[in-house]
Protein backbone atom coordinates (compact mmCIF):
# COMPACT_ATOMS: atom_id res chain seq x y z
CA UNK A 1 0.00 0.00 0.00
CA UNK A 2 1.32 3.45 -0.85
CA UNK A 3 1.74 5.92 1.99
CA UNK A 4 1.85 9.45 0.62
CA UNK A 5 2.26 12.17 3.23
CA UNK A 6 3.21 9.59 5.85
CA UNK A 7 4.08 11.30 9.15
CA UNK A 8 7.29 9.31 9.64
CA UNK A 9 10.30 7.95 7.84
CA UNK A 10 11.12 4.79 9.77
CA UNK A 11 14.63 3.35 9.71
CA UNK A 12 15.26 -0.24 10.82
CA UNK A 13 18.86 -1.32 11.44
CA UNK A 14 20.46 -4.51 12.78
CA UNK A 15 22.45 -7.68 12.09
CA UNK A 16 20.75 -10.88 13.22
CA UNK A 17 22.64 -14.25 13.28
CA UNK A 18 20.46 -17.01 11.85
CA UNK A 19 20.50 -20.78 12.43
CA UNK A 20 22.43 -22.83 9.88
CA UNK A 21 19.30 -24.71 8.78
CA UNK A 22 17.24 -21.60 8.05
CA UNK A 23 16.39 -20.96 4.40
CA UNK A 24 15.30 -17.89 2.45
CA UNK A 25 11.64 -18.90 2.41
CA UNK A 26 11.53 -18.98 6.21
CA UNK A 27 13.19 -15.57 6.43
CA UNK A 28 10.79 -14.16 3.85
CA UNK A 29 7.80 -15.38 5.86
CA UNK A 30 9.21 -14.06 9.16
CA UNK A 31 9.83 -10.64 7.62
CA UNK A 32 6.44 -10.48 5.91
CA UNK A 33 5.12 -7.85 8.38
CA UNK A 34 7.84 -5.48 7.13
CA UNK A 35 7.76 -5.97 3.38
CA UNK A 36 3.97 -6.24 3.23
CA UNK A 37 3.75 -2.97 5.19
CA UNK A 38 5.82 -1.40 2.42
CA UNK A 39 3.24 -2.59 -0.12
CA UNK A 40 5.45 -5.33 -1.60
CA UNK A 41 4.36 -8.79 -2.67
CA UNK A 42 7.56 -10.55 -1.62
CA UNK A 43 10.77 -9.95 0.29
CA UNK A 44 12.68 -9.55 -2.97
CA UNK A 45 10.19 -6.87 -4.02
CA UNK A 46 10.25 -5.07 -0.68
CA UNK A 47 13.91 -5.45 0.36
CA UNK A 48 15.01 -2.16 -1.19
CA UNK A 49 15.12 0.84 1.13
CA UNK A 50 13.51 4.19 0.40
CA UNK A 51 17.07 5.49 0.08
CA UNK A 52 19.30 4.06 -2.65
CA UNK A 53 22.44 4.44 -0.55
CA UNK A 54 21.07 2.04 2.08
CA UNK A 55 21.56 -1.70 1.42
CA UNK A 56 18.00 -2.55 2.49
CA UNK A 57 17.24 -6.08 3.71
CA UNK A 58 19.79 -8.76 2.81
CA UNK A 59 20.57 -12.31 3.88
CA UNK A 60 24.25 -13.26 3.75
CA UNK A 61 24.05 -17.04 3.34
CA UNK A 62 27.78 -17.57 3.85
CA UNK A 63 27.81 -15.71 7.17
CA UNK A 64 24.23 -16.78 8.05
CA UNK A 65 23.52 -13.15 8.84
CA UNK A 66 20.31 -11.22 8.25
CA UNK A 67 21.39 -7.62 7.59
CA UNK A 68 18.84 -4.83 7.82
CA UNK A 69 19.47 -1.19 6.92
CA UNK A 70 16.08 -0.23 5.55
CA UNK A 71 13.82 2.82 5.56
CA UNK A 72 10.08 2.90 4.93
CA UNK A 73 7.43 5.63 5.10
CA UNK A 74 4.79 4.93 7.71
CA UNK A 75 2.81 5.76 10.82
CA UNK A 76 2.62 4.61 14.43
CA UNK A 77 0.93 1.41 13.26
CA UNK A 78 4.33 0.22 12.04
CA UNK A 79 5.02 -0.75 15.66
CA UNK A 80 2.54 -3.62 15.27
CA UNK A 81 4.48 -4.86 12.24
CA UNK A 82 7.67 -4.75 14.30
CA UNK A 83 6.09 -6.79 17.10
CA UNK A 84 4.89 -9.43 14.64
CA UNK A 85 8.27 -9.56 12.93
CA UNK A 86 10.17 -10.01 16.20
CA UNK A 87 7.91 -12.86 17.30
CA UNK A 88 8.37 -14.61 13.95
CA UNK A 89 12.12 -14.12 13.68
CA UNK A 90 12.93 -15.34 17.21
CA UNK A 91 12.67 -19.03 16.36
CA UNK A 92 15.03 -18.62 13.39
CA UNK A 93 17.86 -16.94 15.26
CA UNK A 94 21.11 -18.54 16.36
CA UNK A 95 22.00 -15.89 18.93
CA UNK A 96 20.44 -12.84 20.49
CA UNK A 97 20.61 -9.56 18.57
CA UNK A 98 19.50 -5.95 18.85
CA UNK A 99 17.47 -4.14 16.18
CA UNK A 100 17.40 -0.34 16.23
CA UNK A 101 14.31 1.47 14.97
CA UNK A 102 14.16 5.24 14.48
CA UNK A 103 11.02 7.24 13.69
CA UNK A 104 11.83 10.53 11.93
CA UNK A 105 9.07 13.16 11.98
CA UNK A 106 8.63 14.21 8.34
CA UNK A 107 6.44 17.21 9.26
CA UNK A 108 8.93 18.76 11.66
CA UNK A 109 11.22 21.50 10.35
CA UNK A 110 13.73 22.65 12.94
CA UNK A 111 14.72 25.78 11.00
CA UNK A 112 11.38 27.00 9.68
CA UNK A 113 8.89 25.41 12.08
CA UNK A 114 7.17 26.81 15.13
CA UNK A 115 9.80 27.12 17.90
CA UNK A 116 7.21 25.88 20.40
CA UNK A 117 6.52 22.76 18.36
CA UNK A 118 8.39 19.60 19.33
CA UNK A 119 9.55 16.88 16.99
CA UNK A 120 7.81 13.51 17.23
CA UNK A 121 11.07 11.66 16.54
CA UNK A 122 11.33 8.41 18.49
CA UNK A 123 13.87 5.63 18.95
CA UNK A 124 13.27 1.97 19.85
CA UNK A 125 15.71 -0.80 20.65
CA UNK A 126 14.22 -4.22 19.98
CA UNK A 127 15.76 -7.55 20.98
CA UNK A 128 15.35 -10.93 19.32
CA UNK A 129 16.82 -14.33 20.11
CA UNK A 130 16.17 -18.07 20.35
CA UNK A 131 15.34 -17.93 24.07
CA UNK A 132 15.04 -15.44 26.96
CA UNK A 133 18.63 -16.08 28.08
CA UNK A 134 20.01 -15.11 24.65
CA UNK A 135 17.93 -11.94 24.59
CA UNK A 136 18.99 -10.96 28.11
CA UNK A 137 22.62 -11.59 27.14
CA UNK A 138 22.41 -8.98 24.38
CA UNK A 139 20.65 -6.52 26.69
CA UNK A 140 23.32 -7.08 29.33
CA UNK A 141 26.22 -6.66 26.88
CA UNK A 142 24.83 -3.39 25.50
CA UNK A 143 24.21 -2.00 28.98
CA UNK A 144 27.74 -2.90 30.13
CA UNK A 145 29.19 -1.25 27.02
CA UNK A 146 27.19 1.94 27.58
CA UNK A 147 27.97 2.15 31.30
CA UNK A 148 31.68 1.43 30.85
CA UNK A 149 32.00 3.98 28.04
CA UNK A 150 30.35 6.59 30.24
CA UNK A 151 32.33 5.84 33.39
CA UNK A 152 35.70 5.54 31.64
CA UNK A 153 35.59 9.31 31.32
CA UNK A 154 36.21 9.39 35.07
CA UNK A 155 37.67 5.98 36.02
CA UNK A 156 40.12 3.45 34.63
CA UNK A 157 38.55 0.37 33.09
CA UNK A 158 40.20 -1.86 35.71
CA UNK A 159 38.28 0.00 38.42
CA UNK A 160 34.88 -0.88 36.97
CA UNK A 161 34.79 -4.59 37.73
CA UNK A 162 32.43 -4.04 40.64
CA UNK A 163 30.03 -2.05 38.47
CA UNK A 164 29.95 -4.81 35.86
CA UNK A 165 29.40 -7.41 38.58
CA UNK A 166 26.37 -5.46 39.85
CA UNK A 167 24.91 -5.31 36.33
CA UNK A 168 25.42 -9.07 36.04
CA UNK A 169 23.61 -9.56 39.34
CA UNK A 170 20.66 -7.49 38.16
CA UNK A 171 20.29 -9.61 35.03
CA UNK A 172 20.83 -12.83 36.98
CA UNK A 173 18.02 -11.85 39.36
CA UNK A 174 15.76 -10.98 36.44
CA UNK A 175 16.49 -14.31 34.77
CA UNK A 176 15.77 -16.24 37.98
CA UNK A 177 12.48 -14.33 38.37
CA UNK A 178 11.54 -15.27 34.80
CA UNK A 179 12.34 -18.93 35.40
CA UNK A 180 10.30 -18.93 38.61
CA UNK A 181 7.34 -17.34 36.82
CA UNK A 182 7.47 -20.03 34.13
CA UNK A 183 7.44 -22.75 36.81
CA UNK A 184 4.23 -21.45 38.41
CA UNK A 185 1.30 -23.70 37.60
CA UNK A 186 3.38 -26.65 36.45
CA UNK A 187 2.68 -30.03 38.09
CA UNK A 188 5.19 -31.20 40.70
CA UNK A 189 8.18 -32.99 39.26
CA UNK A 190 8.12 -36.72 39.79
CA UNK A 191 8.58 -40.09 38.19
CA UNK A 192 5.49 -39.57 36.11
CA UNK A 193 6.91 -36.53 34.35
CA UNK A 194 8.62 -38.49 31.60
CA UNK A 195 11.88 -37.55 29.87
CA UNK A 196 12.73 -33.87 30.12
CA UNK A 197 10.18 -33.24 32.84
CA UNK A 198 12.66 -31.27 34.89
CA UNK A 199 13.47 -28.67 32.23
CA UNK A 200 11.98 -25.19 32.09
CA UNK A 201 11.20 -22.76 29.31
CA UNK A 202 13.73 -20.17 30.39
CA UNK A 203 16.67 -21.90 28.76
CA UNK A 204 20.19 -21.61 30.15
CA UNK A 205 21.29 -18.73 32.33
CA UNK A 206 23.05 -15.91 30.46
CA UNK A 207 26.83 -16.16 30.65
CA UNK A 208 28.66 -13.44 32.56
CA UNK A 209 31.33 -11.72 30.50
CA UNK A 210 34.00 -9.68 32.25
Amino acid sequence: MSRYNAPFEIHVHGDVPMRSDVNFSQIQEALKPLWSYAGAKSLADGAASSYEEEPGIRFDQKERMLQICWTVAGDEDFRHALDEMCMAINELTEQGAAIEVTFYDTDYDEEEGDPNEESRDDFLMLFVGPNPAAIMQVQRDLLVEDVVNLMERHFEGAELGGVVAEIDKLFSDRFDALVNSLEIGKPPRGNGGGPGGGSHGGGRRPRHLH
